[in-house]
């Protein structure tokens, strides 16, 4: 395969335009995805492909959502291959990444352009799985278009588990790609993630999970198997708590296990909304009422972190105590009716309405906010 070898720092990669057929035969699909009256089926993944693994889960972290998606995505993406005809169809490279090292043969008149080998196995599509599943639904209607498409693609090889994680990331890191909720998923997986934010990322996944969270399969996470509604984006539920943990951070970090610590603050927090939930009473999870939208849970958590700073131990019987704490909040209920809630909580945006839901709802309980620059 005629390549242009790249360099960048300590990084190589190669640039090849390969025909529209070629590189379908040399891409596996990790995820579902469907055409007009048929699909792609995902191809099975060994055990010990940990990088195919890791981007799968991504993927298909919630099959509704990546069905409904992954069939609206692909169908627009073949009309307009279909419609394209001075623009070119893909225009953007796909990103395809071998763990193989593959060997590079200079042409000779030019360093830097030569013959790439071909892998053993099939690529892993770190990005471009859509346009590619599109192209072969297209093709397979238009076959006859096949040696007009050359698509553009950029090869990774030879490199870790971790180097496929980081390039999935930040190839995906911008809006118009994965939304921002599935980059908390990844902390874990990533060489530059503080701990902090991996601290504050496992919160969010035990709020997610874990059977006794008030929050349980509520978190749009785009992901989850629940057909619940959502009620806060997790990149949105993950920014507060984040906020909490690296004021405490000092702290958190002098502990000797600091995953036992993490389930110590998942405690709190998963007492403090028990608490919330009771004093609210109907107006929890109502329609009518904004109680568990995302601005007032935002508040909330900023609440609880407040509140835990004062009063977070003993955990025995803190439900109870801070229910008790938190009563006033039921003479609010009104205040937070749907309608005129945000004519009652006047704001130039969410950022100082949040904030100021957070000033009046610890007033109305007694809590002592620490003060914060952010503010």
């Amino acid at each position: 395969m005629l390549v242009t070898r790249i360099r960048q720092k300590d990084g190589i990669f190669y640039f090849a335009s390969c025909p529209a057929a070629d590189v379908l035969g040399k891409v596996r699909f990790i995820s579902r995805y469907y055409g007009e009256g048929e699909e792609i089926s995902p191809q099975s993944i060994p055990q010990n492909d940990e990088i195919a693994q890791f981007i799968a889960r991504i993927e298909r972290t919630d099959e509704a959502f990546q069905r409904q998606v992954s069939r609206a995505k692909v169908r627009s993406l073949k009309n307009f291959y279909e419609m394209a005809v001075t623009q070119p169809p893909i225009p953007g490279t796909v990103l395809l990444f071998t763990a193989e090292t593959l060997r590079f043969t200079s042409s000779g008149s030019h360093d830097e352009v030569g013959n790439l080998q071909e892998p053993d196995s099939k690529y892993l599509i770190i990005d471009g799985q859509h346009r590619l599943a599109a192209l072969r639904f297209y093709l397979k209607e238009h076959p006859s278009e096949a040696a007009s498409i050359n698509v553009p693609c950029v090869i990774f090889d030879g490199r870790s588990e971790d180097f496929a994680a980081e390039m999935f990331v930040i190839i995906n890191s911008t809006p118009t790609r994965i939304n921002k909720s599935h980059l908390v998923d990844l902390y874990e997986r990533v060489s530059w993630a503080e701990p902090d934010r991996r601290f504050a990322a496992r919160l969010v996944e035990d709020l997610y999970t874990e059977g006794d969270s008030p929050l349980r399969y509520r978190i749009n996470r785009l992901g989850g198997r629940s057909l619940k509604d959502k009620w806060i984006l997790q990149a949105e539920l993950f920014n507060e708590l984040y906020r909490w943990v690296s004021a405490e951070w000092k702290k958190i970090r002098q502990v000797t296990n600091v995953y036992r610590e993490e389930e110590r603050y998942y405690g709190v927090i998963r007492d403090f909304l028990k608490a919330a939930q009771k004093v609210w009473g109907d107006a929890w999870g109502h329609d009518s009422y904004m109680v568990t939208k995302p601005v007032s849970l935002k508040a909330m958590v900023r609440v609880c972190a407040d509140l835990a700073r004062q009063d977070a131990e003993p955990a025995e019987g803190r439900v109870k105590r801070w229910e008790e704490r938190l009563a006033p909040w039921s003479e609010q209920t009104r205040a937070f009716r749907l309608e005129g809630f945000y004519e009652r909580f006047p704001a130039k945006g969410q950022i100082e309405r949040v904030a100021r839901i957070h000033r009046d709802l610890a007033k109305a309980a007694g809590i002592e906010i620490r003060s914060s620059k952010r503010e």
